[in-house]
């Protein structure tokens, strides 16, 4: 019988902060708004980042090397299609599941990570992204309080 070997919480331990935004904005749209009003640089990734096998969701990036700094931006939804049974009413009708990034905050359209907490920029990104027209709101969210934070390593 072979040795079992368990990972520590603390080895995971990433220091990062979450906010979230409310916005009716497209993910392409949301991206371009916050390099206008940041001055960032977010570009699409070329994988989106894949849950399950049902799910997928786009990642935007941008790599501050000046502050060293890296930002990430994702959408907390995804649609699949599905056909649906073959012996109902709509058998020829596709229908479409969503799926949640992060469960637990289902009313959150994107999510901002920004790894290594920086307290002290944190209200002026808050302030800034508050400021984009169709934006809702944004705010902080303390991720150790998240029971599905493991979706949010990557």
């Amino acid at each position: 019988m072979g040795a079992i070997h368990k990972i520590s919480e603390d080895f995971f331990k990433d220091s990062f902060a979450l906010i979230a935004i409310h916005s009716s904005l497209e993910d392409y749209a949301i991206g371009y708004s916050l390099n206008l009003h940041l001055k960032s640089n977010f570009k699409r990734a070329k994988t989106d980042l894949d849950v399950n096998k049902h799910s997928s969701f786009p990642i935007f990036e941008w790599d501050d090397t000046e502050n060293d700094i890296n930002w990430t931006l994702i959408s907390n939804h995804s649609k699949t299609e599905e056909q649906a049974q073959k012996d109902s009413l709509f058998s020829n009708e596709l229908s479409y599941r969503k799926h949640h990034l992060i469960p637990e905050h289902k009313e959150v359209d994107y999510f901002l990570k920004i790894d290594q907490e920086y307290k002290n920029i944190l209200g002026a990104v808050l302030k800034q992204i508050a400021s984009i027209p169709k934006v809702i709101t944004a705010y902080n969210i303390d991720v150790n309080n998240l029971k599905s934070k493991n979706n949010l390593i990557f």
